[in-house]
């Protein structure tokens, strides 16, 4: 029963994040300036904003991280994104100003639907835009005189990893990739955590969402989804609820664009995942290699085992000691950024 009930509110929960009422009260304490990063930027790191389209038109804003001392070489490259319903001023911006210290010239980006970037209406995901999102980011970079296009790679975190292995699978451009605290948005949420969503239960949701879709025609708009996270917590919450919350809805990682702290993804958002799986094609990705992080108590982390099976060689796994889920979005103890440095030199030849 226990697992049953979890996998309804992970469905529900993972599937349609954080909603609030768009009004609602923040923290006093939270920095909530336009230019507010949960990070600091390096002293060794240059980072401008930029704006580039994907192919269905929408405007994507991303930051580039460039290292200051590059003496006019051409850089190798990457475009990193997520989590799911983050922004770049969160921890792919984090990854970005790390890989630019090391030498990479990195760009942190917002999906589509969300953050700075453009699309309507907003709070929206799509497997197939997400996915494209990446591509859109390696198209700009190789555009870059300074930057080499032949030597591009990408990081994805969380929801946004799947996309990217995605990317990497069907653009023959990305010469690598690697995740972390990795997630395939369209296995959790058409079959729930630990694929335990019986059929029934599978169409009853169906059933739901095209309610609420009913709902949002006859309104003109596309009502927010219900569920959040609490205000504060009691304690008796999941344990993955519990560090969401920690990361999100405190000073260390909240930010008032993003949809996780301080908004909601629309309540239809899971009909486009629903038929959708986006790792059917993982095996494609080699010859080009993949680096999978995970941490060893993530409540995510059989995604990431699963796809490691799943692939072909060259391949590899890490598993972080005693690490969760939200470690690998910005605990710089715990983020193997050495591991991404060495990996990404090595392929990225």
């Amino acid at each position: 029963m226990k697992i049953a009930l979890l996998a309804a509110f992970s469905f529900l929960f993972i599937g349609q994040t954080f909603a609030q009422n768009k009004k609602s009260t923040q923290n006093k304490n939270m920095k909530t300036t336009e230019e507010h990063y949960t990070f600091k930027l390096s002293d060794k790191v240059t980072r401008q904003k930029v704006i580039f389209k994907n192919r269905y038109g929408i405007t994507l804003s991303g930051d580039l991280y460039l290292p200051k001392d590059n003496q006019s070489k051409l850089l190798t490259a990457m475009a990193i994104s997520g989590p799911f319903g983050a922004v770049k001023e969160q921890s792919s911006g984090l990854y970005a100003n790390q890989m630019a210290e090391r030498g990479f010239a990195a760009l942190a980006f917002d999906p589509s639907y969300t953050g700075e970037s453009s699309g309507e209406p907003r709070n929206v995901a799509s497997p197939d835009i997400n996915t494209e999102d990446f591509s859109a980011a390696v198209d700009f970079l190789g555009l870059q005189k300074n930057i080499d296009r032949e030597k591009i790679g990408i990081i994805g975190i969380c929801g946004f990893a799947g996309f990217a292995l995605n990317a990497a699978a069907v653009d023959k451009r990305i010469k690598a990739v690697a995740t972390t605290s990795m997630y395939d948005m369209t296995r959790v949420m058409s079959k729930g955590y630990n694929d335990v969503i019986t059929d029934e239960q599978r169409t009853e949701n169906l059933e739901k969402l095209g309610v609420q879709r009913w709902k949002d025609a006859e309104n003109g708009n596309y009502a927010p989804s219900a569920n959040n996270l609490p205000q504060k917590l009691t304690g008796s919450e999941p344990q993955f609820v519990q560090e969401y919350f920690n990361y999100y809805k405190t000073s260390r990682g909240f930010h008032n664009r993003s949809i996780n702290s301080n908004s909601s993804w629309t309540a239809t958002t899971p009909i486009s995942f629903m038929n959708m799986p986006i790792l059917s094609y993982i095996k494609e990705i080699s010859p080009r290699s993949i680096l999978i992080i995970a941490g060893e108590n993530a409540h995510s982390r059989y995604f990431s085992e699963d796809i490691y099976r799943a692939a072909s060689e060259p391949k590899e796994l890490m598993i972080i000691p005693d690490g969760v889920h939200v470690d690998l979005y910005d605990r710089l103890e715990k983020i193997p950024f050495e591991k991404l440095q060495t990996f990404f030199q090595n392929k990225l030849k």
